[in-house]
C-alpha cells in the first residue's frame, strides 16, 4: 500500500508512518510546522516530507490519505481530498486495522505519564524476550525509536483521548480495543474540545465497557475519579497506590539524584525496586507496568532490571547540556499538573540549585484562563519562571486568554522571580544574562519556542 500523510510531523504520525514503512508500506507525507526530535526521526528513516501544503501534492499516486487530527476543513489539500472523492483515514483506524486486530493489545491511558508509561511497557515486555511492537508518542531512549515492528503478540500503544481525526470526534483509543488496559490519572485537559471533567469521564466509561470480560484494567487506586469511572467494570480489575484495598502497593524508601528506590507489596510477595527517575508520579507509572508484566508472566527479577535499566523517552526530562552555567533539561509539559510534578521531582534530584523554569503557553489547556491559579501554583515551585508570549494569543478573546500579568503577580507574590521576553528572540539573550553557574534550566513546552528550542539544543550540544 501507499500511504500519503497529511499532518506527518505530528508524534503519533510520525510514529505510524516509520511503523507502516518497517511494515513494507511505501510512506510519505507533508506539514507546515517541522522540528526535531521527530523531523530528524522521518529523516532517519528515509521517508520524505514536503513542506506545506499544495494540492500538486496529491498528484503524487496513493491509495490512501492519512488524515492528522491536527487539520481541519478549510486546509488546501483536505478540500481537494473531499472534492475528488479520495480515499482517506484517520491515524486511529489505520493502527487497528494494520496492527492492533492480529495483536494482544496493551493502551497506556490518563491525562499524564503516558508515553513514559508506554514506553516503559515497551521496554519491561522487550527485556523479557517477548518482542513487543509498540507506538510510543516519543522517541524511547532504550530503542531510539518510537515504533517497533516485533515478533512477538503484545502491541503496546499510548491511547490518547484527543479526538480522531475531523471527521471522528471520538476519543482514539476507542479505536485500539484493549485487552490490557492502563489506566493512571484522570483531570480535565484538551479545552478545547471537551467542555469539562464529566465529558472527558465519559469517553472513559465508553472504552472501558469494551474491553473484553478476559482482559485486564489496571487502575490507580489512590484517584477516586479513576475507581469511579471504573464502577461498574465488566472485565478483570487490578488497582495500585499507597492506600489500603489496592491489589498492589507501594512505599517510597528514598528519592534523589540517582532515582527513586520503592517496596511493592502485591499480596504475596514484597519487593524493593529502584527507578532511575525522582518523582511518586514514576513510580505510579512503574506500578502500572508491573502490575501489566506480572499479569502476562514476568518474573520479579527480569522486571527489577528492566525498570533500573530503563532510560526514559526523549523531551521528557531529558538532559541537554550547559548554558550560560545552567544545566538544561528538557520536558514536554502539557498541563499544570505535569509542569509540577516536574518541577518538584527536579527539586528532589538537585536539592539546594537554583531551579529555573522556561514556560511557553503553547497547548489548548495552557493557552486559556481555566487553570490560571493551577499555572501559578506549579510554576512557584521554582526560584524564576521566564514566560514566553501566549502562543497564537490572536485566537482567544482576552477573557478567556491565559493572563500573563496575572501569573507573573501570583508568582512574584510567592516569591518567584519572573522573567518576561517580549517575542521568542530574547529568550536565549534574556537567560544568557539571567542564569548562573550551577543553576537548572528546565524547558516546559511541547513546541519550538519560536525555532529558539534548536538554537538552545545545539548551543548545549557543544557542552556534552
Amino acid at each position: 500500500m501507499k500511504y500519503y500523510f497529511l499532518g506527518i510531523c505530528g508524534t503519533a504520525m510520525a510514529s505510524l508512518a516509520v511503523l507502516l514503512k518497517q511494515k513494507g508500506h511505501d510512506v510519505w507525507g507533508t506539514d507546515s510546522g517541522i522540528y526535531p526530535p521527530m523531523s530528524d526521526f522521518l529523516a532517519a528513516n528515509d521517508i520524505n516530507v514536503w513542506q506545506g501544503y499544495d494540492v500538486a501534492h496529491l498528484d503524487t499516486p496513493f491509495d490512501r490519505v492519512v488524515i492528522g487530527n491536527a487539520l481541519s476543513r478549510g486546509n488546501v489539500e483536505v478540500e481537494a481530498v473531499l472534492n475528488r472523492h479520495l480515499p482517506f483515514i484517520s491515524l486511529p483506524e489505520l493502527i487497528r486495522n494494520e496492527f492492533i486486530q492480529p495483536s494482544r493489545s496493551i493502551v497506556i491511558t490518563g491525562t499524564h505519564g503516558k508515553t513514559t508509561t508506554t514506553a516503559m511497557m515497551a521496554w519491561v515486555l522487550e527485556y523479557a524476550g517477548l518482542s513487543p511492537s509498540f507506538l510510543v508518542g516519543g522517541i524511547t531512549r532504550n530503542f531510539d525509536s518510537s515504533v517497533q515492528l516485533g515478533k512477538g503478540e503484545y502491541f503496546v500503544i499510548e491511547g490518547d483521548e484527543y479526538d480522531s481525526a475531523f471527521f471522528d470526534k471520538r476519543p482514539k483509543f476507542l479505536h485500539y480495543f484493549p485487552d490490557y488496559l492502563i489506566f493512571n490519572n484522570l483531570e480535565f485537559d484538551h479545552a478545547d474540545i471537551y467542555s469539562d471533567l464529566a465529558a472527558i469521564e465519559d469517553g472513559f466509561r465508553k472504552l472501558i465497557r469494551i474491553i473484553p470480560s478476559e482482559g485486564l484494567i489496571v487502575a490507580n487506586g489512590d484517584s477516586n475519579t479513576v475507581m469511579a469511572v471504573c464502577d461498574p467494570v465488566h472485565s478483570r480489575l487490578q488497582s495500585y497506590g499507597r492506600l489500603e484495598g489496592a491489589s498492589l502497593r507501594y512505599n517510597i524508601l528514598d528519592s534523589g539524584e540517582e532515582g527513586t528506590r520503592f517496596m511493592v507489596d502485591d499480596g504475596s510477595d514484597t519487593v524493593e525496586l529502584l527507578m532511575p527517575f525522582p518523582g511518586e508520579y514514576q513510580v505510579q507509572n512503574a506500578m502500572a507496568v508491573i502490575a501489566v508484566a506480572r499479569d502476562i508472566g514476568v518474573g520479579w527479577d527480569v522486571i527489577r532490571e528492566a525498570l533500573a535499566s530503563f532510560q526514559g523517552v526523549k523531551r521528557r526530562m531529558e538532559y541537554w547540556g550547559r548554558f550560560s552555567g545552567a544545566d538544561v533539561y528538557d520536558d514536554f509539559a502539557h498541563h499544570p499538573t505535569a509542569i509540577q510534578v516536574t518541577l518538584e521531582a527536579m527539586r528532589q534530584k538537585f536539592p539546594g540549585r537554583r531551579l529555573v523554569a522556561l514556560f511557553e503557553p503553547r497547548t489548548n489547556t495552557t493557552v486559556r484562563r481555566f487553570f490560571q491559579k493551577e499555572l501559578a501554583t506549579a510554576l512557584g515551585i521554582a526560584d524564576a519562571a521566564m514566560i514566553t508570549p501566549v502562543f497564537r494569543q490572536e485566537r482567544f478573546a482576552t477573557d478567556d486568554r491565559l493572563s500573563l500579568d496575572q501569573l507573573e503577580t501570583d508568582l512574584n507574590a510567592a516569591g518567584t522571580d519572573v522573567l518576561r521576553p517580549g517575542g521568542y528572540s530574547e529568550i536565549l539573550p534574556k537567560l544568557g544574562e539571567y542564569l548562573q553557574e550551577g543553576d537548572i534550566l528546565m524547558l516546559l513546552t511541547n513546541g519550538s519556542l519560536g525555532g529558539e528550542y534548536q538554537k538552545l539544543l545545539s548551543a548545549t550540544a557543544k557542552t556534552r
